[in-house]
């Protein structure tokens, strides 16, 4: 997006349809500022765009919401892992979680941070394992709610997150159009200015989607949140699968890699009992090499009143050798949070319960 759009990308970044903008004759001068206070100094309030004339915010805030998602809850300190409880402007609420670079061999900690946001609010996939879906599908996010979260991350952290990752609440890629605009404002120098190599979107299997994906010009990467490797175990924990089976999935992922020549993530999540026997992990090797995919093992975070359960680390680590031994890059992620309701709607979901005891 030129700067001379900016008409255009605040009334998305606004939420709000466009307006006559009432600017001075030096329009452009001020377009140019009010992006900078927006998109690179992460201002929550018009006030604080000193250098505007004071008839010109009062005109702005009268007629535009700057604030697309405003924290309600934030768990975790500025050294660890953070997770927020955003409030939209429907009363909805949504997660992100701000992830502090784990600490280096020489125990020193890199300065990158990633930010996971949230696409939907809720889930219509219903995984059997997440507590995103556990109250239904409200809607999708609009383009200005998405990018709200990376702005209002940023205010609160003091500095623009390194990585992007859209792994939070709902399916990305059943919102792509909103998902695909607010990217294009992120990964924009002239705007935001993250790098799109550092944007990470996940799905849970759409593979129409995937192949639609596959000839975009962003150089974003691809994780499948896979979970399982054969379609009998998928079927029980992700209804996704009964529409698109494992073999119509990898297929698809096929096409993404032979257009883009990217590198391929499988998420899987390791759920005590169900997926991670030595034959799931077989198979998931054999699914990994086909698409010459990296693995991230993640051992399941508790969700109350779901039935599942973390692994034993004997059943983690056999897992991960298992996939090692068969040349598969894997990886243990072991994810952060644990004392901060980090898993996937969870903190949404409490919250949630608190207002109706109300």
């Amino acid at each position: 997006m030129r700067y001379g759009s900016l008409i255009k990308m605040l009334p998305l970044l606004l939420d709000q349809p466009v307006a006559t903008w009432d600017l001075p004759r030096d329009q452009p001068y001020r377009e140019k500022q009010i992006r900078t206070w927006i998109l690179q100094r992460f201002v929550s309030s018009y006030d604080e765009m000193t250098d505007l004339s004071l008839p010109l915010r009062t005109s702005l805030a009268s007629r535009f919401r700057l604030r697309a998602a405003e924290p309600i809850t934030i768990q975790g300190s500025e050294d660890t892992t953070r997770k927020f409880l955003w409030k939209l402007g429907d009363g909805s609420l949504i997660e992100s979680v701000l992830i502090p670079a784990t600490l280096s061999k020489t125990g020193t900690r890199s300065a990158r941070l990633t930010i996971c946001v949230s696409s939907q609010v809720g889930c219509a996939y219903g995984c059997r394992f997440c507590a995103s879906g556990l109250d239904g599908w409200r809607r999708n996010l609009t383009a200005a709610e998405i990018i709200g979260q990376v702005l209002e991350a940023a205010r609160i952290a003091g500095r623009r997150a390194d990585n992007l990752v859209f792994m939070g609440m709902g399916e990305p890629l059943a919102n792509l159009p909103n998902l695909l605009s607010a990217l294009d404002l992120l990964i924009s120098p002239a705007n935001i200015g993250m790098g799109a190599r550092h944007v990470t979107i996940s799905t849970s299997g759409l593979a129409p989607q995937i192949e639609e994906l596959a000839h975009h010009p962003f150089p974003f990467r691809l994780a499948l949140s896979l979970h399982a490797a054969s379609d009998e175990v998928r079927d029980q924990i992700m209804p996704v699968n009964k529409r698109y089976p494992m073999e119509r999935l990898l297929a698809a992922c096929d096409i993404f890699i032979a257009a883009r020549k990217k590198l391929i993530f499988f998420e899987y999540i390791l759920l005590a009992g169900i997926n991670d026997s030595p034959e799931q992990a077989r198979l998931l090797a054999q699914h990994a090499k086909r698409l010459h995919a990296k693995v991230n093992l993640i051992p399941y975070n508790k969700v109350e009143g779901l039935p599942y359960e973390r692994p034993t680390e004997d059943a983690i680590h056999l897992f991960c050798r298992t996939l090692l031994a068969a040349g598969v890059r894997a990886t243990v992620r072991r994810e952060k949070g644990h004392d901060i309701d980090a898993a996937c709607g969870q903190l949404r979901l409490q919250k949630m319960q608190e207002d109706k005891k109300i």
